[in-house]
């Protein structure tokens, strides 16, 4: 596959247009990149200042789009599934075009792919960050026995709360970017801004569990955060408010509903599985160490 195959350029919208489709015929697999690049259409220009606009790029054979990637004024790539040849005619079209991504995140064989490709490009070693396993929703099966309480949409009201519950979640998971963001008052940068939370309450308006997800993109809607504290752990709760916010979603018309899940914590994967998620791939993230180049891009064409 020519690097020449690859379209890049750094307006949105008519990335979306041309590239919607292709996104949307697998909602599921391409859960992060749909969530991201809404982000980067509706928060605008970033207001402390970057570097370079986010550009996007797609593969295409005649009228036909095979995969996608955006590139983050953070320095994020995210790429949908390619084959290794695919993987290193980007890596190649990239490093020609000057750019130079701190981080890779895609499926594990994607991701691997273009995390050699790109050590061979550029001389950047790529070290693993991140993995993750993705679930699909397949029959909703309510946790047995279901714990007392209900469900609860949070308002306004509840945002220390969400925040703080947010802020346990990333130390559990060793987030700590995140942590840091929330930690200086910037919960507006945090992936979790723009999702919506549930709180799974016990008869007594005692908030125990809660989970966040995504407005439906494409008909997915992606499940996250779940987090209970400690204190509550053990009781079914976050099955309880997994399959709340799982149920809201499919009656708001979703197609598809998603969550990724800890590989090493072996006590939610199993959690996820009873009340009805399905594995469907796994996901990975690579860090580039510095080539001594410049971070960012020099051009977009």
């Amino acid at each position: 596959m020519l690097p020449d195959d690859w379209q890049l350029t750094a307006e949105t919208d008519d990335f979306l247009t041309r590239s919607g489709d292709f996104l949307c015929s697998r909602a599921a697999m391409h859960n992060t990149v749909l969530t991201d690049i809404e982000k980067l259409r509706t928060r605008g220009p970033d207001p402390r200042g970057a570097a370079f606009a986010p550009v996007f790029g797609r593969l295409v054979s005649g009228d036909e789009v095979l995969a996608v990637f955006y590139y983050t004024p953070g320095g994020r790539l995210g790429l949908t599934q390619l084959s290794v040849p695919q993987a290193d005619g980007l890596a190649a079209h990239l490093a020609d075009l000057g750019h130079s991504p701190a981080t890779v995140i895609a499926d594990h064989d994607t991701a691997t792919a273009f995390a050699e490709a790109w050590q061979r490009h550029t001389a950047a070693v790529p070290t693993p960050f991140w993995r993750t396993h993705l679930y699909r929703l397949g029959t909703p099966t309510p946790p047995q026995p279901c714990p007392d309480g209900r469900g609860r949409v949070a308002g306004p009201e509840d945002h220390e709360q969400v925040v703080d519950w947010c802020r346990e979640f990333c130390v559990a998971v060793e987030e700590q970017a995140t942590i840091d963001a929330l930690d200086a008052g910037s919960w507006g940068s945090t992936r979790f801004a723009d999702k919506h939370f549930t709180f799974w309450e016990t008869l007594d308006g005692t908030p125990v569990s809660m989970a966040g997800s995504t407005s439906m993109i494409g008909g997915m809607v992606r499940v996250d955060p779940v987090s209970t504290p400690a204190r509550f752990r053990g009781r079914g709760y976050a099955g309880a408010v997994t399959v709340e916010v799982s149920g809201a979603a499919l009656a708001a018309g979703a197609t598809d509903v998603v969550l990724f899940a800890d590989p090493r914590n072996p006590t939610s994967n199993a959690l996820y599985q009873r009340i009805g998620y399905v594995h469907l791939a796994d996901f990975t993230g690579y860090r580039f160490s510095s080539t001594g180049g410049p971070e960012g891009t020099r051009r977009a064409t």
